[in-house]
């Protein structure tokens, strides 16, 4: 294999295939309950909005969809990119869009971009694995800032601003957060923009769960409170339209002063290495993104996206105060995206190891799956994914609380 092969890997894939290969019969009355992917559709309570899908279906008769499309994206799909996500403080135009495979492909476009061999960004942690398997697969290096549990998920500012040298490429700010559901107040992302901009350093803004926020929390994208910062932000359709497999997703420039044009060029060129996304998706964009007000698929939209916050909003409210209520576990309060972190305590479950051992434990005794932190490099802690339906959530909560009571019990 190549080198780059050899470099890339996955810590998640790493620790999952450890825990998912191990054999282990069924336990009767407990089917297996999956909490431990973050995809909306996997227990088929979520769907896409009709619309989105009328208009596949649409297009797809049309057959007008079917051939290759401009590497970076198809036109009308990048004017409604650049149309639906500008602002007053932030303009977008459709050559500052890029359209990618999927927002993991948007971030593959935008570090390998960014780094060479030597290189480092800064990356969250806990944060999305993928970064770090991104930079390292180039042969640069990751530098982790910490995100503080007592603080909501909040960057430990300082620390990062300690990170930076002279082979510093970027910043990578993930709001709202995956792992941590978390959403940061506009101060908190003022005192990161001021970090960078003091460092001279860009931002890569991972907004893909930007729209995804819950009562109270205001999510504030980091390009309309920039003034002199470069910030790349990515997004996509996969979890705010419910269609993750559809693999379309998108990168947008932003560039008050006028630094980026060698990185657009960049940019450019390594979208022909799979000559563009899929174009049959990219046809619906201007339909789901851009619909025009007034319009019955409007309110339609409108409508769909409610049911799916109020969805969310719900379960990650019930998650936390049934989990809080637990013996050994401290979850920390999810603000938006469908994800919370819960921390163990390692006094309470002295027969449990660590977080790996927590979550294998957990699968073998009651068939729940939840990850472990060790895939975000933050131990004792897990990861739980609340997008399901509420008397599947009612029944995995139920298990792991009796999973805890008994090694709780088993410590003393």
């Amino acid at each position: 294999m190549s080198t780059k092969c050899a470099r890339t890997k996955n810590p998640i894939r790493a620790i999952v295939e450890k825990i998912t290969s191990q054999k282990r019969d069924p336990i009767p009355g407990k089917p297996d309950i999956l909490l431990s992917l973050g995809d909306p559709t996997a227990f088929g309570n979520l769907s896409a909005p009709n619309v989105l899908n009328e208009t596949l279906v649409k297009l797809l008769h049309e057959k007008a969809h079917n051939g290759y499309g401009a590497s970076p994206g198809l036109q009308p799909a990048r004017v409604a990119i650049a149309t639906r996500y500008s602002s007053p403080s932030c303009k977008y135009s459709p050559n500052d869009v890029i359209i990618a495979s999927g927002c993991s492909g948007a971030l593959e476009i935008a570090i390998n971009g960014m780094v060479n061999e030597g290189d480092n960004i800064l990356v969250p942690r806990p944060g999305f694995p993928l970064y770090q398997v991104l930079a390292e697969s180039q042969g640069a290096e990751v530098k982790f800032y910490d995100l503080l549990p007592e603080k909501n998920w909040q960057a430990d500012v300082a620390q990062l601003e300690a990170l930076i040298d002279s082979r510093t490429r970027g910043i990578v700010i993930n709001n709202p957060s995956n792992p941590c559901g978390s959403v940061y107040p506009k101060d908190h992302l003022l005192d990161l923009i001021g970090v960078a901009e003091q460092h001279k350093v860009p931002i890569i803004a991972d907004e893909i769960y930007g729209e995804m926020t819950f009562d109270g929390f205001d999510f504030f994208p980091i390009a309309e409170l920039s003034t002199t910062v470069p910030v790349i932000t990515v997004g996509g359709l996969a979890k705010q339209f419910v269609v993750p497999g559809w693999r379309v997703g998108w990168l947008m420039f932003y560039d008050p002063i006028g630094v980026l044009s060698e990185l657009r060029e960049g940019f450019n060129r390594l979208t022909q290495l799979i000559v563009g996304a899929n174009t049959l998706i990219q046809g619906a964009l201007p339909q789901v993104l851009t619909p025009t007000e007034g319009t019955v698929e409007a309110a339609s939209l409108k409508e769909e996206e409610r049911h799916y916050m109020q969805t969310l909003q719900k379960n990650a409210l019930y998650t936390y105060e049934r989990l809080s209520k637990v013996v050994g576990l401290r979850p920390v309060t999810p603000q938006g995206a469908m994800y919370v972190m819960v921390g163990f305590d390692p006094t309470i479950l002295t027969d449990i190891a660590d977080d790996a051992d927590f979550t294998d434990k957990l699968l073998s005794e009651e068939a729940v799956f939840v990850l472990p932190g060790q895939c975000f490099c933050t131990p004792n802690f897990f990861r739980v994914v609340f997008s399901g339906p509420h008397d599947t959530l009612c029944d995995a909560f139920d298990r792991i609380e009796a999973f805890c009571k008994r090694h709780a019990l088993a410590g003393k």
